[in-house]
Parts: C-alpha cells; structure tokens; sequence
C-alpha cells in the first residue's frame, strides 16, 4: 500500500481532527462527571459543576459538527454506522441528554436528597457515555460483520465482545485522567490538592488500560501497525504519544498545570492519530469479509460534493476555532462560586 492524498483522505483527517477535537475538549467534561462522587461536601461537587459549566455545552458542538461532516463526506459510511451501531448510539444519546438534565436540575432545589440523585445521574451518565464510545472505537479496530451490500449483519450484544470493553475501559480512564488535570487546573486549596491525588491514580488506571489495549491490538488486529511497519516515519506517533503521556506527571509534580492539560491534550491527539492510521483505508471494516468493507474511496460523496464542502470547511473552521478559543478565554482562572452558579 502507499500514501496518496487525494480528496477522500482529506475528508478522512478533516472529520478525524474534529472527532479528535470533540475528545479532547468533552473528554475532561466526561472525565470531571466521573469523578464527581469522589467529592465530599456540596461546595466540592458545585465547584466541579462550575469548572465545565461555561463550555461543555459548546464543546459538544464538535460532536455535531462531526457528525454532520461524516454525512456530508462518506454518506455510505454514515448510514451503515448508524443502522449498525443504532442502539448504541440511542444509548449514547440519552446519557449525554441526561447528563446535561442532570447539570441544569441539580442547583433548582437545595434538598439533599434531590442534589443526590441528579450527581448520581451526572456521574453515571458520564461513565456510560465514555464507555460507549470507547466500544464504538474497539469495534471499528476489531471491525464488524457486513453484508455484500454494506448492511450490518450483527447483534448489539455482539458488538460487547471483551476487546471493544477493554477499549471502553481505557477511554474511561483516559478521560478521568483529562479530567481530574482540569479540575486542578480550575480550582484552588483543598479540592485542588486532592484532585492532584486524582491524577496520579488516573494516570496509573490509564495507563495499565492503554497497556493492555495495545498487547491485545498487536496480538488480535495485527493490521493496524501495518502503515507503520511500511512507513517507519510514521512511528514518531506513538512515540511522541508516549511522551506526551510521561510529561504529566513532571509538570504536575512542577506545579505547571496548564503545560499538564496540554500534555494530557496531545496524548489525546496521538492515540486518535494512532487510531486514524490503523484504520486507514477504512471507513468502517469488516469483520470476518474483509472485502465487505468500506473504504474512503467506495463509501465517499462524489468529488464535486467533496470540493464544495472542502471550500465551506475552510471558511467555517477557522470561525469555529476562534469562537472556541474565546470562550474558554472569556471564562479563564479559577472557578468562584456565586449566586448565579450551578
């Protein structure tokens, strides 16, 4: 195989970087909602609700985004993704739409037992949405079972198989990690020092999962090292990964806690171009028929759609980093609670 850029590999890093951009940016979101039972008192939990409460709601825009450039770019891959994985993506749905019920309702009654329920369904609902997506992920490595006519030809409890959960798992940790780095980077005194704890148990979690998924990768889907075994230069990925990963315990421990949530952000970045490698040409892969499987090149729009969409990504892409960089600007330092806090 050799490297060719063409449109449909354009479209396959454009919708790769905003999938990526959703990860690293929700990703703490998802992570601090894991973490939220760890705290004790009200105030605790109140802080952890402020620290995302300003951008997890736009941070979710990539998602849509994503979503939408997906349709527009490969509507084949689009449509059997969702057909296959339905009830896993109504799944998904519902804990990223009770997730957020959960942050709104919470600070309506200060009951305890009202507060309670609704932490419970933050945290829960951001767990389970990790989860998933860490599954959608293993089986697009392990690949599902297509028909000749690209229609899924499997089960939802099928798609649970141990690789996929083991993937699931690491995501979990891999945004607990990202989100317990946040939180000390939002917050002061008390909760900041025990978020330190946090990070430190998160990084061991992460990376006793990310030890795991890479040894039953190498050892059941042996083809997503092919591009680096062909292409050595690419080999600089998992290495910078690593680095990336093996900085934040140095700049914890330094007290750099912003260089930290960069280094835990480029971690991010690495693994999903690790993935995006391993995959490449493929769309969605087929498993056990590999030639039932749908490629870039086989599952994308016509040229002059790509073309089109190429000029209009170019135009809104720009506008959509920049609104983001200034809202997390707007809302930069350490979260102070108010009246008019969650």
């Amino acid at each position: 195989m050799s490297l060719s850029l063409d449109l449909q590999t354009v479209w396959f890093v454009l919708v790769g970087v905003l999938f990526a951009g959703y990860a690293i940016l929700d990703g703490f979101d998802l992570g601090v909602g894991a973490l939220h039972l760890l705290t004790e008192t009200d105030t605790e939990r109140r802080t952890m609700l402020n620290a995302i409460g300003p951008v997890w709601d736009g941070n979710e825009v990539w998602l849509v985004t994503g979503g939408g450039a997906l349709f527009a770019a490969f509507p084949e891959a689009y449509a059997t993704a969702f057909s296959g994985f339905y009830l896993a993506f109504m799944a998904l749905l519902c804990t990223l739409i009770f997730r957020a019920v959960s942050i709104e309702f919470r600070s309506k009654q200060p009951g305890r037992l009202w507060r309670g329920v609704w932490d419970v369904g933050f945290s829960v609902g951001s767990i389970v949405s990790a989860i998933l997506m860490g599954v959608a992920l293993g089986n697009m490595v392990w690949g599902i079972p297509l028909g000749p006519d690209y229609e899924f030809a499997g089960t939802f409890v099928g798609l649970l198989h141990p690789y996929a959960l083991l993937v699931g798992l690491m995501t979990v940790a891999l945004f607990m990690m990202h989100g317990a780095i946040y939180v000390v980077l939002k917050t002061e005194g008390p909760l900041q020092e025990k978020a330190r704890g946090w990070v430190t148990k998160t990084i061991i979690f992460f990376i006793v999962s990310y030890g795991c998924v890479t040894l039953a990768t190498l050892i059941y889907a042996p083809h997503m090292v092919t591009w680096i075994r062909q292409h050595p230069i690419l080999f600089a990925v998992p290495i910078l990964s690593l680095l990336a990963i093996a900085n934040i315990p140095r700049a914890i421990h330094h007290g750099r806690d912003f260089r930290a949530f960069l280094s835990s952000g480029a971690a991010m970045a690495g693994l999903m171009a690790l993935f995006a490698i391993g995959v490449y040409p493929y769309m969605i892969r087929s498993n056990p028929v590999v030639e039932n499987s749908l490629t870039i090149h086989s599952a994308a729009s016509s040229t002059k759609t790509l073309t089109i969409m190429l000029i209009i990504a170019a135009i809104g892409m720009p506008l959509v980093i920049a609104y983001t960089v200034s809202i997390y600007w707007v809302f930069r330092g350490k979260v102070q609670l108010d009246e008019s806090s969650y």
